[in-house]
């Protein structure tokens, strides 16, 4: 995949309000077929960047490639090919989401509703309803179905399960996958940290309008290290965790936490020659690398 040449493109890509930093010097490369998880809490530029790359706003400097085409200078033509979710998706009150629909799709050139049938029956949303009628969580649906529904190359989705519930969540995360298994490429804003860990193949980190890491998810597990738990039969020897590879070791009572970094078979046999009652290795998850992440202060 990393062979190819990459669907977007993003080099130095910086957006100033006055004097306020929206992003600066963003460098990021999404290829073809995967799920891009583009983290950050509110604020740290996730919108500004997709609005930016999409033409919906001038950029300061920079360069973005969609297809290999200038996001500026071709913006109509990588729009049809770009199914697109934004953040604040609202329509017409009064009229029918099935209208809404059918209306949105005939501005892509498409005729053919059965992928847009075929969602919103994945999603339960009854599209013979009127749009004002609808719960937060079902006008979400519609702005989902609406960006999968003309079956594009790209799909680019700023927060996609706002509202949703967890089942919703999950019938939605299938879909993803299907979708993946066609080709498509989705790139996804989140803040909800454990959605990326489930369906993301790589993870883009941004923090106040500057990308932190870069990394596929199970790379960024194993460089953040495992929790290892121990509870001895006897008192612990300090001494025994003093290692390369063992950081922020905490005992409580007979029980010792601590974070392995690297050397884990070492790190098991050294304390292994104590009395052990149990031991237990956790992977992070996705949430716990994120945190860990911003209390190192990055990449550190």
């Amino acid at each position: 995949m990393m062979n190819e040449e990459p669907v977007m493109y993003i080099k130095g890509l910086t957006k100033y309000y006055g004097d306020v930093v929206g992003i600066e010097d963003l460098d990021l490369k999404v290829y073809p077929g995967e799920i891009m998880g583009f983290l950050g809490p509110n604020g740290a530029g996730k919108t500004t960047t997709i609005r930016v790359c999409l033409d919906l706003l001038q950029k300061t400097r920079g360069e973005v490639k969609i297809f290999g085409l200038d996001s500026h200078k071709y913006s109509l033509e990588i729009r049809r090919r770009t199914g697109y979710l934004p953040g604040d998706f609202g329509m017409y009150s009064d009229l029918k989401v099935k209208t809404i629909l059918k209306y949105l799709l005939s501005q892509s050139g498409v005729s053919d509703d059965n992928k847009m049938k075929k969602l919103a029956h994945v999603l339960e949303l009854d599209i013979d309803r009127k749009y004002g009628n609808l719960s937060k969580g079902n006008r979400q649906k519609v702005g989902l179905v609406q960006a999968f529904m003309a079956d594009q190359d790209l799909i680019i989705l700023d927060e996609p399960t706002s509202g949703l519930d967890p089942l919703m969540q999950q019938k939605f995360y299938a879909f993803l996958r299907e979708e993946k298994s066609k080709g498509k490429t989705i790139f996804m804003s989140s803040h909800i940290l454990a959605e990326v860990e489930e369906i993301c193949d790589r993870v883009a980190i941004i923090r106040e309008g500057k990308l932190q890491v870069v990394e596929d998810i199970h790379s960024l597990k194993e460089k953040m290290g495992k929790k290892l738990v121990i509870d001895f039969e006897d008192g612990i020897q300090q001494d025994i965790f003093d290692m390369d590879g063992v950081e922020d070791v905490q005992i409580d009572g007979r029980t010792a936490t601590m974070i392995v970094t690297s050397n884990l078979d070492e790190v098991i046999k050294k304390v292994s020659r104590q009395n052990i009652i149990n031991m237990s290795l956790e992977t992070f998850s996705l949430d716990q690398l994120f945190l860990t992440y911003y209390s190192r202060g990055g990449n550190g």
